[in-house]
């Protein structure tokens, strides 16, 4: 029996449409299965489109070596395509004395990961670079920008249809199966359904991932990691922005603080905050706008509240709960689950969007 299409993407976020680029334009026959009516409205569309610089992740982790080398393909894909981005630079700052140490620690392991171009400053010194900051000391990180990323995802999508890929929309998969011929079955859900063959299957479904792998059934023990939603939100200043950089306070275990980012346009939002939830809502809640308001004067003293107003909220996949040590990306390959042509993408959140070439580049590896 032969396969309906040699190659189905699961997802069609920015880790997706990347994903499908590297295996269309490697030959494959690749259609992407998208259940919403536009690519890369969850993770993708909602999130600080922060190209981030490598400095954070573990030393030879997979989120250190994807950032690294992601970074690098990123910045020259959006100046190849006239995607609009931004090497706007980044202030991480100390607010207090028993922080220095800590400011000096995330150095050294930026180094170690490659990020050697971070500028240590003196708080006068990073009060020249962006007056509204208060600080004890800071970090520059050149290499950070920002991204429009809806503009590149749409150059992603270009390319891999370009090459022959489809990408079809409002396309939801209820689940997976292994034929007796060892093609992937691939469920569609609605009136209409229906199933698709593939010969090889990439689960790109960011925060449904977790529960479409666990729809197939797997020999040896294997079991998907189960994904954890973390919901945060984001005020927007109104008016001109206080800033030039980006600007992030110390980072309190995985969360990296309700930092301020600068968009292409000049305009400036604080977040996201991080909240653990069951299931999937996107509602802003605007009773923790005084939460807000302490987190962002530690840092931003000047801060009016009454220039701020709610913009939106995000929901990333986590493969940890609140407290737990924070594991590495997962991406799961035959050797894994045991199933050759199977590639399975969990707990992709930052700095997915920086890596996301570079992952799709692994991807294609393994397959």
């Amino acid at each position: 029996m032969s396969a309906d299409v040699e190659t189905v993407v699961i997802g069609a976020g920015v880790v997706g449409l990347a994903i499908a680029r590297a295996l269309a334009m490697a030959g494959q026959d690749v259609l992407v299965l998208e259940q919403h009516g536009l690519i890369g409205s969850e993770i993708s569309s909602r999130n600080s489109e922060v190209i981030h610089a490598g400095i954070y992740y573990p030393p030879g982790s997979l989120r250190a070596r994807l950032c690294i080398e992601g970074k690098r393909q990123l910045y020259r894909f959006c100046a190849e395509n006239g995607v609009h981005h931004s090497r706007c630079e980044k202030l991480l700052v100390a607010v207090q004395e028993d922080q220095v140490a800590k400011l000096q620690a995330i150095r050294e392991t930026a180094i170690r990961n490659g990020v050697e171009d971070l500028v240590f400053l003196s708080p006068q010194e990073a009060q020249r670079l962006e007056p509204e900051v208060r600080c004890v000391a800071a970090l520059l990180s050149p290499s950070t920008g920002i991204v429009d990323t809806h503009g590149y995802m749409l150059a992603l999508q270009g390319h891999a249809e370009a090459f022959g890929a489809q990408i079809v929309l409002n396309s939801a998969v209820s689940g997976l199966d292994r034929t007796p011929t060892e093609l992937f079955a691939i469920a569609l859900a609605g009136e209409e359904g229906g199933i698709i063959t593939a010969r090889k299957l990439v689960v790109a479904a960011g925060l449904h991932a977790s529960t479409l792998a666990a729809t197939l059934s797997y020999s040896g023990g294997y079991r998907p990691p189960p994904t954890y939603f973390a919901k945060g939100q984001y005020y927007a200043l109104a008016g001109r922005s206080p800033f030039s950089r980006h600007i992030y306070p110390m980072p309190q275990g995985a969360w990296l603080g309700l930092h301020a980012t600068v968009d292409l346009g000049r305009r400036c939002k604080f977040g996201p905050d991080i909240q653990w939830i069951d299931t999937i809502d996107y509602t802003f809640d605007a009773t923790k706008l005084e939460q807000f308001l302490g987190f962002v004067r530690s840092y931003y003293p000047g801060l009016d509240p009454s220039r701020l107003h709610p913009d939106y909220t995000g929901i990333r996949p986590k493969l940890y709960r609140s407290g737990e040590p924070v594991p590495d990306f997962q991406i799961h390959s035959a050797r894994d689950h045991g199933f050759g042509g199977l590639v399975m993408l969990f707990g992709i959140e930052s700095p997915g969007l920086t890596a996301s070439l570079a992952i799709a580049d692994l991807v294609a590896t393994l397959l």
